[in-house]
């Protein structure tokens, strides 16, 4: 095993503290919607509060991009999580107004520290891809559960944030499994990286985090007041809500394990730019929806569509950058783009009411798509699948790519062909004076015969 393979961190500690970082925001439906029914606060404050909770876990990407390393991926995880079980806690335990919204931003700040040590170790993997599916699979998973099983042990807004903090205690182990401290280099033991080098694709990495974070606002502005739209439009229970929401991430378990099987066969671009396009189609669906047929349709559809683009997305930040801070960097303004979801969702209803909601929602999302997929092309290029040696270099590419040391693996970017300019070598040409001729070569001496027939081959040339 290669030195590189036997540095890089185990998937599996990454998954976990994805899924205790993600928890919150998937459960945000449930969250704001028990603030609301539970607690003194009109729909657009109970908003709020889900914002300020999504605002301190951006405010922890932002801050912790460049101090992982310093500080060491386990201890920033260890301080994640006790701050995720703490704040979530203290909410869940008080029905006192000012508690509840400082356990929410404290548990939040948890939350991203807990995102950004896993978008970090996954920016490291040797397929950030895979291993983000593997991510969304564990959350969509988890939330999945915690819908079917959260309405069945009743009301009020301590469960969910009980169920959140729960999360976050169970995965406390696997945190001892990342490393420590690196001193500035690489955080997870992969090639070492000058600490206060720049950032790799400067223009393609904000474009990417500016559109990731508008993307998030519209998919979250509506997943945010999804439950409104369920129990006010669609005129359902909150049992069925619960079943809508639970089989929604169960078809987005398919569509990721879908995403993971397909790779990069497509590229990012495809998936970005034409996923982005059909979930504003869902999007619109399901706030125009009137009955349970064409909000569980819409749901399942957008869900099942979300994290597979999520997933490029990831992957594509963490291609800008093999330290990670891109895709922390990224995955911050996708936080700030969350935080800023429900209130706008609540202020949309209020204002247009869901269908104007939803159709301003799903213009937002068709103007990202076209930069999202030009900084995919931009960076990402074509990918080397099956039959690409074939199709560009013929026998001569396969016969050189099957006698090099290692050969590119699928998925990877495909190497790009460097012509190097050749200067044109002066022509020498020895000429023999006729006196050393006759002197020293002979019409009937073989050595005369041969150097004057390459005397002529090089004086023809």
């Amino acid at each position: 095993m290669s030195k590189h393979t036997s540095a890089q961190p185990a998937a599996w500690p990454l998954v976990a503290l994805f899924t205790a970082g993600y928890a919150a925001p998937y459960l945000l439906p449930t969250v704001v919607g028990r603030l609301d029914a539970h607690l003194p606060l009109s729909p657009a404050r109970a908003g709020l509060i889900g914002s300020a909770l999504l605002l301190g876990s951006a405010a922890a990407g932002f801050a912790l991009a460049s101090r992982i390393p310093r500080l060491g991926p386990r201890r920033a995880a260890r301080l994640g999580l006790l701050l995720a079980v703490a704040g979530y806690g203290t909410a869940a335990a008080t029905t006192v107004l000012p508690l509840v919204v400082a356990g929410a931003v404290v548990g939040g700040f948890g939350s991203g520290s807990a995102t950004a040590v896993a978008a970090s170790g996954i920016a490291a993997q040797r397929d950030p891809h895979r291993a983000s599916a593997l991510g969304l699979l564990s959350v969509s998973a988890t939330a999945g559960a915690l819908y079917l099983t959260l309405p069945r042990l009743g009301g009020g807004h301590r469960l969910p944030f009980a169920a959140i903090a729960l999360v976050a205690a169970l995965v406390w182990p696997a945190a001892g499994r990342l490393g420590g401290a690196t001193g500035g280099g690489a955080p997870y033991g992969g090639p070492a990286v000058r600490a206060g080098g720049r950032l790799p694709h400067p223009r393609a990495g904000v474009v990417m985090a500016g559109a990731l974070m508008l993307w998030s606002l519209a998919q979250n502005a509506l997943w945010g007041v999804s439950g409104r739209i369920g129990a006010e439009q669609a005129g359902l229970s909150e049992v069925t809500l619960g079943i809508v929401f639970a089989a929604a991430l169960g078809a987005g378990l398919l569509g990721v394990t879908a995403a993971s099987a397909l790779g990069a066969r497509l590229g990012r671009a495809v998936p970005l730019g034409a996923g982005t396009a059909l979930i504003a189609g869902c999007v619109v669906l399901s706030s125009h929806a009137h009955g349970l047929g064409g909000f569980a349709t819409g749901e399942i559809l957008w869900n099942a569509l979300y994290p597979v683009v999520l997933s490029y997305a990831i992957g594509l930040a963490a291609a800008l950058d093999a330290r990670g801070r891109w895709a922390v960097l990224a995955g911050s303004a996708s936080s700030l783009g969350v935080a800023c979801g429900p209130v706008t969702g609540s202020l949309l209803a209020e204002g247009a009411g869901f269908p104007g909601m939803g159709l301003v929602l799903g213009g937002l999302l068709l103007a990202v798509a076209g930069p999202m997929a030009a900084v995919a092309l931009h960076v990402g290029g074509r990918p080397l699948v099956p039959g690409s040696v074939r199709r560009r270099g013929g026998a001569a590419a396969a016969v050189l790519a099957a006698g090099a040391a290692t050969v590119p693996r699928v998925g990877s970017p495909e190497l790009r062909i460097a012509h190097l300019p050749l200067r044109p070598r002066p022509l020498r040409v020895l000429l023999l004076s006729p006196a050393t001729r006759r002197r020293t070569c002979p019409a009937d001496d073989p050595a005369s015969q041969k150097a004057t027939s390459a005397t002529s081959s090089l004086a023809g040339d």
